[in-house]
């Protein structure tokens, strides 16, 4: 369970469109624009209390993405169990054309995941592997 609250009126309560949604949607609480290129942090009016060892991360929805070049530009953004704070959903226009964002709209999606952290070591060697320092592209055949 994520605790959910309201700070202010018009805020809407994440939701699932469908029962198989593994994405919860999220709501603008205020009209804004959104020039080619321009970037803004859109607030939701809403805080939540993530479970420790959980995160909740902020994704695009596909439709505006296909359809008018929005999308998130910190994909997927992360919410932490420690952070309090309103959620505010930084996007991005890359599409052509001026974007209005209205209120109550559908701007990005939730998700829970589990967080897993690991011991970060240093080390003088790492072991051989398959693609070894190949970076970039270095599994295209090409």
């Amino acid at each position: 369970m994520v605790k959910i609250k309201r700070l202010k009126p018009a805020a809407q309560i994440p939701r699932y469109e469908y029962p198989d949604d593994s994405g919860a949607d999220i709501y603008a609480i205020e009209e804004c624009t959104l020039q080619p290129l321009e970037r803004k942090a859109i607030p939701t009016g809403l805080c939540a209390e993530v479970p420790v060892g959980f995160e909740l991360q902020v994704r695009p929805k596909s439709g505006l993405a296909l359809e008018s070049g929005i999308t998130v530009l910190n994909t997927p953004g992360t919410i932490d169990s420690g952070y309090r704070g309103e959620i505010k959903v930084i996007l991005i226009n890359l599409g052509s054309e001026s974007y209005q964002i209205r209120k109550g709209q559908k701007i990005a999606q939730l998700v829970a995941a589990p967080v897993v952290r690991v011991d970060f070591r240093e080390v003088e060697r790492l072991s051989e592997s398959g693609r070894g320092i190949g970076g970039f592209g270095s599994t295209s055949g090409g």
